[in-house]
């Protein structure tokens, strides 16, 4: 089961650390950079382009990791899967409560007439995706400190 699991394990929490990591290095950086109005605009563009494949990355980790503790061989190896799905699970928690109703909003606003009212989610955003950022790397290392064990 290993045999299979594993690869597809590292496929999916690989492509949720990378697009976080991805963020961190560029896409925050870029759209803190930017004028309000071409904020509003690029948020809702980049949030509709990752919504949809981010959750799935980040429920298959999740799905598999706890597949590999109940399931793997040597207690070393199967903690450790343990606590990498704690850390997706807990990066799954934060998108769904922090930054996917923030995304989902961005995307009702019009740049061209952003309401007087406006508050700028930038800042809270930003601290929150760098605590996911970090958690889905932290599950990643682990997830291969787990597979080390078991090779």
């Amino acid at each position: 089961m290993l045999n299979y699991l594993a690869p597809l394990l590292l496929l999916c929490n690989g492509l949720a650390a990378g697009v976080l990591f991805g963020t961190q290095l560029g896409g925050f950086p870029y759209l803190a950079s930017l004028p309000t109005d071409r904020y509003v605009h690029a948020h809702a563009f980049f949030g509709q382009r990752y919504d949809p494949a981010m959750p799935v990355c980040l429920i298959a980790t999740v799905v598999l990791d706890v597949v590999l503790a109940l399931s793997g061989n040597g207690t070393g190896a199967r903690t450790l899967f343990a606590l990498a799905a704690l850390l997706a699970a807990a990066t799954a928690l934060i998108s769904v409560t922090k930054n996917a109703p923030v995304n989902r909003w961005m995307r009702t606003i019009d740049p061209q007439n952003i309401p007087a009212d406006f508050r700028d989610p930038r800042h809270a955003w930003g601290l929150w995706n760098k605590r996911r950022s970090l958690l889905t790397i932290t599950a990643l290392v682990v997830n291969c400190a787990a597979l080390g064990l078991l090779l």
